[in-house]
């Protein structure tokens, strides 16, 4: 095994032909998204070659400027909001004597379920009429809502069923990095006399840091990248009132017919998952180096 790891060719004959799913799949498509992106295309007559312009548009179209405002909230939302629960709930089932694995189980199932699914499973929920939270708040004695039809409520609402689904998706691999952890360790601090609050606060979670870094980076990522969720429970509206980017980006190149300024937006989704990523490992690392 050491001889292979050593040697380059060997190397280069493996890691080929995933190398190259990645270009065909991943790099390609982003330069060809890159290529249309300069250009004043409706996807089937002619296409004109006007440079930046896409780009300068964007910046003062402010229907674009309020979908990234809504996609920069999904984000502070995911990574002060779910995270923590996420790490919250790893540490508490890590701890758990019993029933462990069932409740590792049930926290996940959500992440295993489809994203189409869980948005018409949550459409069911807030409906105005039958929906089970109106039901529910009724049987309270208060009045009902619509609260994906209200543009004050449904941005929130929308993300209500992102964080149910993956925060067992970010409990999974913290709860992983947990029991990884050498039980010694607990043990000592138990024996000096530390609490299971101080154990978590000054063992568990610094020990975590890697683990919690990559955990911020796929929340960071999927809040950027949403979709397929929010286009099947409000399919960006009311009054694009949850629209982010990728659907701003879909309805522009698909119903409009865009193809040049729908690419300009795709791009800029690429490079903002790029940038804040590279900011992230700058700051975690400055940490670490602190």
């Amino acid at each position: 095994m050491n001889k292979i790891l050593s040697n380059k060719k060997a190397i280069t004959v493996f890691m080929a032909p995933a190398m190259l799913i990645i270009v065909v799949i991943v790099l390609v498509p982003i330069v060809i998204s890159l290529y249309y992106s300069l250009l004043k295309w409706d996807g089937i007559g002619k296409a004109t070659f006007i440079g930046i312009e896409n780009y300068i548009n964007l910046f003062g179209d402010e229907r674009f400027i309020a979908s990234v405002k809504n996609s920069l909230l999904y984000v502070v939302l995911s990574l002060f909001i779910q995270l923590p629960l996420s790490l919250l709930l790893a540490i508490v089932v890590s701890n758990t004597k019993k029933l462990e694995k069932f409740y590792v189980t049930v926290f996940f199932i959500p992440v295993i379920i489809s994203s189409v699914v869980i948005g018409q499973l949550w459409q069911k929920v807030y409906n105005g009429d039958y929906g089970l939270l109106n039901v529910l708040l009724r049987s309270l004695g208060y009045s009902g809502h619509d609260w994906l039809g209200d543009e004050k409520t449904a941005l929130m609402c929308s993300f209500i069923p992102n964080l149910w689904q993956y925060i067992g998706y970010h409990m999974l691999i913290m709860y992983a990095g947990i029991k990884s952890i050498s039980t010694d360790i607990s043990e000592a601090a138990k024996i000096d006399g530390a609490n299971r609050f101080q154990t978590a606060m000054r063992i568990t979670i610094p020990i975590l840091k890697p683990i919690i870094q990559v955990c911020v980076t796929f929340s960071l990522i999927g809040a950027l990248k949403i979709f397929d969720l929010i286009f099947v429970l409000t399919g960006g509206g009311p009054f694009q009132s949850t629209e982010v980017p990728t659907i701003y980006m879909y309805k522009t190149t698909f119903d409009q017919m865009h193809y040049g300024y729908g690419s300009a937006i795709s791009t800029f989704v690429i490079i903002e998952c790029f940038l804040f990523t590279a900011i992230l490992r700058f700051i975690f690392k400055n940490r670490e180096d602190a």
